[in-house]
């Protein structure tokens, strides 16, 4: 799944970031979705089936993971000296109870968003921060992927609190390059949502909404 999901993003959208307050990546549009690419994991069984929609706080993608596993994403370049933290407005309606998420029959996740930093000449040499709404642990809980050390899961949101319900999270991607990775990043390269289900073969149900950069 690791393998497949850096050469996927280094082969989609590339996104200027002009020096903003805040850095909207993806509109969640009909025209955006029809021009993103929908890869699916290599492996798994169905895609995840991703659409679009609104409420009265503006676009939101919604994604069905059942027994299925595949992602959006866009090659970004965001200034992470002026705009470290990302901000994220999601929501589960179905989770995935009694997984082991850090175990490879049960790493799979409703929703999460990677960032992803370059750090050599092949996509399998980048560094991530999985930024995880978890349905089984707690908030602020971390582990190595269990398919590779480069990529930490991060628990921002968990369904034992907020199951069915928006909620509005914030983390410094800089600072956590440098706690997880020990790595100091100045410039960050990509960003891709993902709901999977896969390895534990269940159904999810997802909402992602309103996914920024802020300098504050």
């Amino acid at each position: 799944m690791f393998r497949f999901f850096y050469i996927f993003i280094t082969s989609l959208i590339f996104l200027n970031s002009a020096l903003a307050e805040n850095i909207n990546i993806f509109k969640f549009t009909e025209q955006e979705l029809s021009e993103l690419d929908v890869r699916k994991v290599r492996g798994a069984d169905n895609k995840t089936v991703y659409t679009v929609g609104s409420n009265e706080n503006g676009n939101f993608l919604k994604a069905v993971a059942d027994n299925a596993a595949s992602g959006l994403g866009k090659e970004v370049k965001i200034n992470l000296n002026k705009t470290p933290f990302i901000n994220i407005t999601w929501k589960i309606e179905k989770d995935l109870q009694d997984i082991i998420e850090n175990s490879k029959k049960g790493h799979d996740f409703a929703a999460r968003v990677f960032a992803v930093k370059k750090t050599g000449a092949t996509p399998l040499s980048n560094r991530a921060i999985n930024y995880v709404f978890s349905s089984n642990s707690a908030v602020g809980q971390s582990w190595p992927s269990p398919y590779t050390k480069k990529s930490i899961d991060n628990v921002l949101a968990t369904t034992k609190d907020n199951l069915n319900e928006w909620v509005t999270v914030k983390a410094n991607v800089k600072e956590d390059f440098k706690k997880f990775h020990d790595l100091d990043v100045n410039e960050l390269d990509g960003l891709a949502i993902m709901a999977d289900t896969d390895n534990s073969k269940m159904k999810s149900i997802s909402y992602f909404q309103n996914i920024y950069f802020s300098a504050d």
